[in-house]
């Protein structure tokens, strides 16, 4: 599998990463899948301290400790569950950053964490105070990269323009293109795109249309022109999900683009999308075929 370097740091990721939220809790089913993903050349794994209140973190840091060497652990901070409280609290303090990022490590059974995402973010937070948490880590070798996930763009623009971050994971496929008007931004300041709902919840499948008719919309669309617009793509194509992938990669400021397995068989459906050549003037085709929403003002502003 060919590989990316996310932003301007020395991390090389495989062009598809293992979003390992939607992994299987019980041990031995996720590492199949995690082996699996090994096998067939992903390095780039990406988790966070929310998943199941840790556990998922606890998972991946068991079944990939043997082999960590090899390879890029990500992970996520900045909500916090309260015991004996339903649902999580935002906290992009640096005093729960640095106590977070302990608690990975645990979880994680690791000695540094390659890259380290806030998980959010707000206009209202005070983004020097979560930055300089990072550069404290970054600078003490707990972690080797930071950076935000956010589909908020002048959250993200702020974030950028007030540090170093390399990576921005945001929300990005045929179904929703409202991040691509910020591409251009998220390069200038040194930083790559990781994208995640990359076939659109299975909407960009063979799937796709089945799944359309039970939902009420999806990102910017409408249930109806949702509808009619996963039946436009998948009148042009015999394999949207290999299209998907190869969308998402086209574009140069995307390190890696991450799925989303509970099986190797799933897994493998994944992989052999991404091996599938698909024609430019295709892609080209489909592209024309979806609307390069805005973000909402509310969104912007925010």
């Amino acid at each position: 599998m060919k590989k990316r370097k996310i932003g301007s740091s020395d991390l090389q990721v495989s062009e598809l990463g293992l979003g390992c939220m939607s992994l299987p809790t019980d041990l031995k089913a996720a590492q199949s899948v995690l082996d699996a993903a090994i096998d067939n050349g992903i390095n780039y794994f990406d988790t966070a301290d929310l998943y199941d209140k840790g556990t998922n973190e606890e998972l991946v840091g068991t079944i990939l400790k043997e082999r960590r060497k090899d390879l890029i652990i990500a992970t996520k901070a900045g909500n916090k569950w309260t015991a004996g409280e339903e649902g999580w609290k935002w906290d992009p303090s640096k005093q729960h950053i640095m106590k977070a990022v302990k608690q990975s490590l645990q979880r994680l059974q690791l000695d540094y964490i390659d890259l380290y995402q806030l998980h959010g973010g707000t206009m209202e937070d005070n983004v020097e105070e979560t930055i300089e948490a990072f550069k404290v880590l970054k600078k003490e070798g707990i972690i080797r990269e930071y950076g935000i996930s956010s589909i908020r763009p002048t959250v993200i623009k702020r974030f950028l323009a007030q540090g170093s971050a390399v990576s921005v994971m945001m929300q990005y496929s045929l179904l929703d293109r409202r991040p691509e008007e910020y591409f251009p931004m998220i390069e200038q300041h040194g930083a790559s795109v990781i994208t995640r709902g990359t076939i659109a919840k299975g909407l960009l499948t063979d799937e796709g249309n089945a799944r359309a008719e039970k939902m009420n919309g999806f990102a910017s669309y409408s249930e109806t022109d949702l509808q009619k617009t996963v039946q436009a793509l998948s009148e042009k194509t015999t394999d949207l999900h290999a299209a998907a992938i190869a969308f998402a990669l086209k574009q140069s400021a995307v390190a890696s683009a991450l799925i989303g397995a509970r099986t190797p068989e799933q897994l493998q459906q994944t992989l052999n999308a991404y091996e599938t050549v698909i024609d430019p003037q295709l892609l080209d085709e489909l592209t024309r075929a979806t609307a390069q929403h805005r973000y909402e003002q509310h969104r912007v502003e925010s």
